[in-house]
């Protein structure tokens, strides 16, 4: 793909990864092994609570074609076909679930040196259609997330969002649920050999005019552990810890407790990824 200001969602992703990705409070456990034609089967477990929910997903890639295909325990058949740069920055995705026959969306993405756009149909009679865009450079760049559904007539999302980069920083602000929720992160890296950052997110909703702060930073032990820790003005404080014991085999423990509640116990999450 060319760079450039890439697609909407990259706006204010570093924020979200450093703060959000790889906590948990469940217990999640995949594998995932190759057939000598090359295709990569994974299985995966996750036990939250009493609950035990668990999926075996294959996928298969040939040339610019990647197909993917996911059964759940609800015996749902989930198939997702790529087909990487027809054209030069293009990528098309078409999607459908099994047996919901309602389920079928085609997307279509193009990224360019100044423009990301994203746009998706779904494959019925009166769909949802989905369009996002931004517009900029790597330095700076400008986007909204749009859709419209065609059976009522109504716009169901409408998103913008502004994306600064600056070296080693990045400014995000976000303007979501039709301009009820304002959104403002903040990533920064502190030292690119330890791979340590620092991350921010504020939110405010004017609709019940509620804030909400988060706050967190990330940290390389050694080039195969690494440390995450976030706290929230509501008082949960979360930490995780991830070694890389084999490449592409994980291992995270993750614990989460309420500062202002200790009494109670604290949520401990484990999850292992095994690959060869």
């Amino acid at each position: 793909m060319v760079k450039g200001p890439g697609l909407y969602s990259d706006i204010g992703k570093k924020a979200r990864d450093l703060l959000y990705r790889d906590y948990q409070t469940d217990h999640k456990f995949t594998v995932t092994t190759y057939t000598s034609a090359g295709v990569a089967i994974t299985s995966s477990g996750i036990k939250k609570g009493d609950l035990l929910l668990g999926d075996v997903s294959t996928q298969l890639k040939n040339k610019n074609i990647t197909t993917d295909v996911k059964v759940d325990t609800n015996s749902n058949l989930l198939t997702t076909i790529t087909i990487d740069e027809p054209a030069p920055g293009l990528k098309a995705i078409f999607s459908f679930i099994v047996p919901d026959q309602k389920s079928g969306k085609v997307e279509l993405q193009y990224q360019h040196e100044y423009a990301g756009i994203s746009t998706s149909l779904g494959l019925t009679a009166n769909p949802v259609i989905n369009f996002s865009g931004v517009v900029g450079n790597t330095a700076l760049s400008l986007g909204t997330d749009v859709s419209f559904d065609t059976a009522s007539g109504n716009l169901t999302k409408l998103n913008a969002g502004l994306n600064f980069i600056h070296t080693d920083l990045i400014a995000s602000l976000l303007v979501n649920d039709k301009g009820d929720t304002l959104t403002a992160s903040y990533y920064q890296t502190v030292s690119p050999l330890t791979n340590t950052a620092v991350g921010a997110e504020m939110s405010h909703s004017f609709s019940s005019n509620e804030n909400t702060f988060t706050i967190g930073t990330q940290h390389a032990l050694d080039p195969l552990t690494s440390v995450k820790a976030r706290v929230n003005n509501y008082g949960r404080a979360s930490a995780l810890i991830q070694h890389e014991w084999r490449p592409k085999s994980l291992f995270t423990i993750s614990g989460e407790v309420d500062t202002r509640a200790i009494e109670k116990s604290a949520k401990i999450g484990l999850a292992l990824a095994l690959k060869p």
